[in-house]
């Protein structure tokens, strides 16, 4: 081992683990790999470590070190381009202070032109950049030579990229640099992951050889202290969000005993209304508070990022923005307001604390309502047994297929036979159909079956057994549509006398009126007038709780929680309540069991109960949230075959609730068969509206494969337009083209993601060897308050729904205590 290198390790007083030493190894042995350590214990120095012995070891001599900065060596693809200077700097430290001649830069959507274009020229020894900046890389010639010089590929958080359509694209740009470089190493870095082995694969491609490729597990305990706030008085009926606010003076006395705080949501809704409670609270904090979502403007949450890592600042109230791991040494501690829902996500943001190997990463939970109290000691269970949920990869997404073939067509050209077995070397190809690559090609040549009339969807030519894309045109917009991320579409929010505040999706904005005051970015915020894209405000003189809503923020139970949740129930079953958050929910657990049942791990538990509303029965599969809205969707439908009525669904999750004015004659039987997995997607696609539900899904897909263009940066479409427009191909393929791949897909898509399919049906069967309860009670149990408070909220009634929640509160609590 190079004495240099060790000797920088030393004068940052660190010691080599086994693991970095085990990767630097494996890296000189010419082998690739994926390392898994918990998050701050130094997986980036195990990788970085690699390339730098490498070349040491070829360059002894220093007197003999070029002057000039080497060519490119290694490529280091990040999932966040806030992650990206982050890493530049930790690169950066020991190039600097072993006077390696390497350069290090970056490449995102942030980058400067004049650096762009001097990368043009010549690139960096290192380039950090995103799978969107890679691949558009690859649609020009020239990128293949000025890649002639590269050893490794770093792929960082790969357990953020495996399972999405940015992982994808990543797959298959690895796979043209592999074709490019055949001794190219790639190395992955993952902190929360649950199928390592089947990660690894995933990043190499199945048919790389598996000796020469490494997993490497850091096997060092990293230290948690994970603390729950808990209620003086327990309300022992919960619903959604009631609790976490009531608990804020015991947050602001958390965040007063440390420097630094990240105060974690689940939404970035949650995110402004607990910033502005906090201002409220401490308004001497003043810019010492801070906010960071997402849809902030870029510059303010750069400002946050810098300020983080200096610790001169008090608290962030922020979402996934800060999830992965960026390097924020000062932050003592973090603080999780509502149940994470996962474990792998409960462990990424602990460790935004104590970010250095042998520190200790400091979590506070704060339940926004009773029975995430469960979930908490749930992770913490799972957390001391090492489990943890897997991420699956994706398959043959043929729409993020289609844009790539447009890519490598513009990047020089591709042939075919060559191009298929490329493709085929990325797991997420590895088992394309002749027939759909059949398809593809003829669609980006042609526009498939119903668009090849039309010149412009001729995209790809063939010349002399060569694809490229000869329209300047085509070029043009396909190099600027580049990219897997979709999203509804967004608004610029812009101060009338001047400054961005960032982006809010249209929707939000279409409901107000102007003077309505709505609060964002941390401000209070006046409607001045929407032009185009732009929605103009002003502060307002008001307060208001009024924050944006955003499509797709709540993350249902995990299932690997879910399953820990059951056992962790079963315990209370059998009166056993281990741990400070068992104890502190016995008392609404003890009121479900003396009024119904707490349901075992094998039981499915029914409840219904009669209101002067009608008939409420609740079911409890623990599936989570998205699988229980196709499942409360597929029962009332056939329920609904036996005699037609009319019903009312909620979801949360645990389970589910049908309310409807008659009472439902069913026995044991009628519910199995209700909950039966046979046809099953014949029955959820005649009860939902999936053409709606297709149609809204192939507006992404239609993005990504390049038939709609967004518009120029500055001047993007509309929702409208863009709905228009996919609308119309959504139409044309369904009655022209039925058999269209992006119209299977988007069907395939809505079945697998939105409803969670795979997991319903395993609901669905688990549910036939369950011991079925079917049980009446005589008022609401604490399982179902919430599913009723939901539904009370969904009525409409001149009764505001709190007010009829507090009161039904009441009664409840009134016939408890004189239990």
């Amino acid at each position: 081992m190079n004495r240099d290198w060790l000797a920088w390790f030393r004068k940052q007083e660190w010691k080599p683990f086994p693991f970095q030493k085990e990767t630097w190894n494996a890296y000189l042995a010419g082998k690739s790999g994926l390392v898994h350590a918990p998050t701050g214990l130094g997986k980036t120095y195990a990788v970085w470590g690699g390339p730098l012995l490498d070349w040491l070891e070829k360059n002894p001599k220093r007197a003999e070190w070029p002057k000039k900065a080497e060519p490119i060596h290694v490529l280091w693809l990040t999932p966040l381009r806030a992650l990206a200077n982050d890493t530049a700097e930790s690169l950066r430290a020991p190039l600097t202070g072993l006077g390696i001649p390497w350069n290090v830069e970056l490449r995102t959507g942030d980058t400067t032109s004049a650096v762009r274009q001097r990368q043009r020229t010549r690139f960096p020894t290192v380039l950090i950049t995103t799978p969107e900046s890679l691949s558009l890389l690859l649609s020009h010639p020239d990128t293949r030579e000025k890649f002639a010089t590269l050893q490794c590929v770093v792929v960082d958080e790969w357990h953020e990229l495996i399972g999405s359509k940015r992982g994808v694209q990543a797959e298959l740009c690895i796979a043209r640099l592999r074709r490019w470089l055949p001794d190219l190493r790639v190395w992955g870095l993952s902190a929360t992951l649950g199928n390592l082995e089947q990660a690894l694969r995933v990043l190499v491609g199945p048919a790389f050889p598996a000796s020469q490729s490494r997993l490497i597990s850091a096997h060092v305990n990293k230290k948690f202290e994970l603390k729950t706030l808990l209620p003086v008085n327990m309300e022992r009926f919960p619903w959604s969000g009631h609790i976490g606010f009531s608990l804020l003076s015991d947050v602001v006395a958390e965040i007063e005993k440390k420097d630094t705080t990240l105060l974690f949501t689940n939404t970035r809704s949650q995110t402004e209304l607990w910033f502005q409670a906090l201002q409220a609270a401490r308004p001497g904090w003043g810019d010492n508070l801070a906010l960071h979502h997402g849809s902030i403007d870029r510059e303010v949450r750069e400002l946050v990022e810098k300020r983080l890592r200096a610790g001169t600042i008090k608290c962030v109230v922020c979402t996934a923005s800060l999830d992965l791991g960026v390097d924020f040494s000062p932050v003592e501690q973090v603080i999780q307001i509502g149940g994470p829902k996962g474990i792998a996500r409960m462990l990424q943001r602990a460790g935004r604390s104590g970010h250095q190997p042998g520190a200790v990463s400091r979590i506070i939970c704060v339940p926004a309502h009773a029975f995430e109290l469960v979930e908490f000691s749930a992770v913490r269970e799972a957390i001391g047994l090492g489990e943890m949920e897997s991420r699956d990869p994706l398959e043959c997404p043929l729409d993020v297929l289609v844009q790539h073939l447009v890519t490598l067509a513009l990047g020089g050209g591709f042939e075919e036979k060559e191009t298929l077995a490329e493709i085929r070397a990325s797991y997420a190809f590895h088992q394309l159909k002749d027939d759909d690559w059949r398809w593809v090609l003829d669609f980006v040549t042609r526009g498939g079956e119903s668009l090849r009339a039309y010149p412009q969807f001729r995209r790809v030519q063939e010349e002399d057994g060569l694809y490229i894309v000869k329209e300047p045109l085509i070029a043009r917009f396909h190099r600027m549509s580049i990219g897997t991320i979709t999203s509804e579409s967004s608004m610029s929010v812009k101060l009338a006398k001047g400054g961005f505040l960032g982006t809010i999706e249209e929707g939000f904005i279409a409901r107000l009126r102007i003077g309505d005051t709505f609060s964002f970015a941390g401000r209070q915020l006046e409607l001045v007038r929407v032009r185009e894209m732009t929605a103009t405000v002003r502060p307002a003189k008001k307060n208001t709780r009024l924050v944006p809503q955003w499509l797709g923020g709540k993350m249902p139970l995990s299932s690997q929680l879910a399953r820990v949740v059951r056992r962790k129930l079963a315990e209370a079953r059998r009166g056993e309540f281990i741990g400070p958050e068992m104890r502190a929910v016995e008392s609404v657990l003890k009121i479900q069991a003396g009024w119904s049942i707490i349901p075992n791990p094998d039981e499915l538990l029914i409840e219904w109960t009669v209101t002067r509303d009608g008939y409420h029965y609740f079911v409890y599969p623990f599936a989570g949230r998205l699988a229980h809205e196709g499942l409360a969707a597929l029962v009332a439908f056939r329920i609904g075959q036996l005699a037609p009525r009319t019903f009312a669904l909620t979801m949360n999750d645990y389970g589910f609730s049908l309310t409807t004015p008659d009472r439902l004659d069913l026995d044991e039987s009628g519910w199995r068969a209700a909950l039966s997995p046979e046809r099953l997607l014949e029955d959820l696609f005649e009860c939902l509206n999936s053409t709606e539900l297709a149609r809204r899904k192939f507006r992404e897909i239609a993005r990504i494969a390049g038939l709609i263009f967004q518009g120029y940066p500055g001047a993007n479409k509309s929702t409208r337009q863009v709905q228009a427009s996919s609308g119309l191909f959504f139409d044309v393929f369904a009655k022209y083209d039925p058999a269209n791949r992006l119209l299977l897909q988007a069907r395939r898509e809505v079945i697998e993601q939105q409803l969670e399919i795979i997991r319903l049906k395993t609901a669905l069967e688990q549910t036939q060897t369950m011991r079925l309860i079917i049980r009446q009670t005589e008022r609401l149990t604490p399982l179902a308050f919430p599913l009723w408070a939901m539904w009370v909220q969904s009525q409409v009634s001149t009764e505001k729904w709190g007010d009829r929640v507090h009161r039904m509160l009441a009664q409840l609590e009134a016939v408890a205590g004189q239990g």
